[in-house]
């Protein structure tokens, strides 16, 4: 049987004046030992998700600050990243995204350092990865300034998810650190369509392709020849009318799998910190516009070298707790004892996530929960 990883928790209990949630959060993260990665003058990034405008649930900025602050004590330059995203929103490209960041708080002045969008102003900036004993990937297309860094630090909400079932660590790191044609690559199981009406015959698609995929009628619109696209999602990206789309089809359980192997890509091969905070549970992913009442009560902050072990944790903590009144799990009826993923998402797969991760040599499912 596979050693057990640590998994380190603090609740968010603070009674006395002595010390704060982001000391709380600080002293958790050297006591799960961050103190040992060797960060001096190293670029550390840290991941996670500055919230679609309009969502509420995502982590505030002082969470972040709080990670910031304890990379700058020990020697290292912080930045908060993320990945344009795939959907139409307001983070789709760098300038939106961060503009999006610095509504929702995550400024320099509130979060100690800058916000950097990892795969650059189109979502076009990316390092092709190699996935070693990747399934369905075996090039991961990922953030470039995600793969620059030194140290990788994810910096989770955890929730649920429309479509992974949860939203963990592993979702936060595989899907969040691919560039857009990455997330289209893991969210979809063909290629990617031209949605005529949007289209004005702009060409740009053409231009980026290598492939000579996109053509053009009489009426100047385009349509992609499936025989010659290779999937690479670079015309998705580059399209300014988001006329190019695709069907985000993919099998959850496959869906769950090249999560885990883009994560894979992202971690190897550097020191790596992970840390997820069990609050305001929603049962859909901060890429909503909006959030719905949280489906169980705050848990806590957890930390560990181990992001499988981490993920399980949390689950474990969330699915211990009792259904909360008017949320997604009463509008279906669920009972304790339940999977509460999967009941707020049925045809969701979790699970397969934190095993594909397992196998590839993640971490293990296997956890000593530490209490500080």
């Amino acid at each position: 049987m596979a050693e057990k990883s640590k998994v380190y928790f603090a609740d968010f209990r603070c009674p006395s004046w002595r010390e704060n949630l982001p000391q709380k959060l600080a002293r958790l993260m050297m006591t799960a030992g961050f103190g040992e990665i060797d960060m001096e003058d190293k670029y550390v990034a840290v991941k996670m998700h500055f919230g679609e405008p309009g969502n509420l649930a995502y982590l505030r900025p002082n969470w972040a600050k709080a990670v910031a602050d304890l990379v700058k004590s020990q020697g290292g330059k912080p930045f908060l990243t993320d990945c344009n995203t795939l959907y139409v929103g307001g983070r789709k490209n760098a300038l939106d995204h961060i503009e999006s960041a610095y509504v929702n708080g995550f400024t320099p002045y509130s979060t100690g350092c800058h916000v950097i969008i990892a795969d650059g102003l189109k979502g076009t900036d990316e390092v092709c990865v190699p996935v070693e004993g990747g399934e369905y990937v075996k090039e991961a297309k990922i953030g470039r300034a995600v793969m620059d860094a030194d140290v990788f630090v994810s910096l989770t909400h955890f929730k649920g998810h429309e479509q992974a079932g949860m939203g963990g660590a592993l979702k936060n790191i595989g899907m969040g650190c691919g560039s857009r044609a990455g997330k289209m690559e893991q969210h979809n199981s063909g290629k990617p369509f031209v949605k005529e009406k949007k289209c004005i015959g702009c060409k740009a698609c053409a231009k980026i392709c290598a492939h000579g995929a996109p053509q053009f009628g009489p009426d100047g619109k385009a349509s992609i020849d499936m025989d010659k696209c290779v999937g690479c999602g670079r015309c998705l990206a580059v399209c300014p009318k988001d006329a190019i789309d695709c069907l985000y089809d993919e099998a959850p359980t496959i869906l769950n799998k090249k999560i885990a192997e883009y994560t894979k890509a992202v971690v190897d091969g550097r020191p790596c910190f992970h840390v997820s905070l069990v609050l305001d549970i929603s049962p859909n992913c901060d890429c909503h516009g909006e959030n719905d009442v949280p489906i169980a009560a705050d848990v806590g902050m957890f930390a560990s070298f181990d992001p499988v072990a981490l993920d399980q944790a949390c689950a474990d903590a969330v699915l211990a707790q009792p259904v909360a009144p008017n949320s997604a799990l009463t509008d279906v009826n669920c009972d304790c004892g339940t999977d509460y993923f999967k009941a707020a998402h049925p045809d969701t797969d979790w699970e397969t996530c934190l095993e594909h991760a397992e196998k590839l040599g993640l971490g293990v499912r296997q956890y000593e929960l530490v209490k500080i």
